[in-house]
């Protein structure tokens, strides 16, 4: 079965499967694993954000939504070239790839079959269900099944070392400028490492907000997790989230790794974020987390 992969997320899946050697087409932004983009067809573009303020970044963002444009190309002519199978795409978040209307609004214009796979869950549960989602449709459903099963087996060694311990106060930045708080599946990733996610959308989608909402419930610890971000990119963002919460512990993490994309890397980043609220529990995962106050 010839696979292409529309989102980052999905692409982490498909490896983690095993099935790196059937994909044959990724996005621009697939850097999990690294040889991912360089040995594969790449067939949807976006505008390199590199150097750009998180501020400029989200007035980019709104001025293409509003005016109705997409963030992101699709390469209609090196899809059907690649005459796939199974395109794995989404809905869940125009700022993260294209919807999936539009991609079989393209294969029809080409004249492909190919099914498309769209991947939105909104909580932890639902990742680890596009996981077995994605090796059933894939051929490989017992795949799906022991790679779901050695994550929550990770899960549970992680609930298990903080059960009884008490439950810090944990706020999630996920964008600085303006802020944004934590939602979809990220509530769910403090709560399995033993914190207490506050000011958080639990299964809804992440909404802006202002900082002294996100700083109304005392929290006790921080964590900067910008989307598109790896950790130092993270770390350059929390110094300047510290004023805004005296007195708590800023964490920044690799967001792109750990947190924002719905893959089986989450499961990494619930190890990461328990090491941090409970460090004589859960030994820390190397290069995850930095701590700037």
């Amino acid at each position: 079965m010839r696979l292409v992969s529309l989102l980052p997320s999905a692409t982490e899946i498909v490896y983690a499967l095993g099935l790196g050697d059937q994909l044959v087409g990724v996005t621009f932004e697939c850097d999990e694993p690294p040889r991912a983009r360089a040995e594969k067809t790449v067939v949807v573009g976006g505008r390199d954000t590199r150097g750009m303020t998180p501020a400029a970044i989200d007035e980019y963002v709104k001025q293409q939504l509003a005016a109705g444009d997409d963030l992101y190309t699709l390469r209609a002519g090196a899809l059907r070239d690649l005459a796939p199978d199974l395109i794995l795409t989404q809905d869940l978040c125009r700022v993260c790839a294209l919807p999936s209307g539009h991609v079989t609004d393209a294969l029809d214009h080409l004249g492909c079959r190919a099914d498309v796979l769209s991947l939105d869950p909104y909580t932890l549960d639902e990742v680890l269900a596009t996981v077995a989602e994605v090796a059933a449709r894939a051929g490989v459903p017992e795949r799906g099944v022991a790679l779901v099963a050695a994550l929550r087996a990770r899960l549970d060694r992680v609930a298990a070392a903080v059960a009884g311990r008490p439950r810090p106060r944990v706020t999630v930045v996920e964008w600085v400028d303006p802020p944004f708080g934590a939602g979809h599946w990220v509530p769910d990733l403090i709560t399995a490492a033993g914190g207490d996610p506050v000011a958080a959308r639990p299964g809804e989608r992440s909404a802006e907000t202002t900082w002294a909402a996100l700083a109304a419930p005392d929290p006790q610890v921080v964590l900067v997790t910008p989307c598109g971000f790896h950790l130092d990119g993270a770390a350059a963002q929390a110094e300047r989230v510290v004023p805004h919460f005296p007195g708590a512990q800023v964490w920044a993490l690799d967001g792109d790794s750990l947190v924002v994309r719905p893959g089986p890397r989450l499961v990494d980043g619930v190890e990461a974020i328990a090491a941090i609220l409970h460090p004589d529990a859960v030994a820390a995962p190397s290069g995850a987390a930095r701590r700037v106050a």
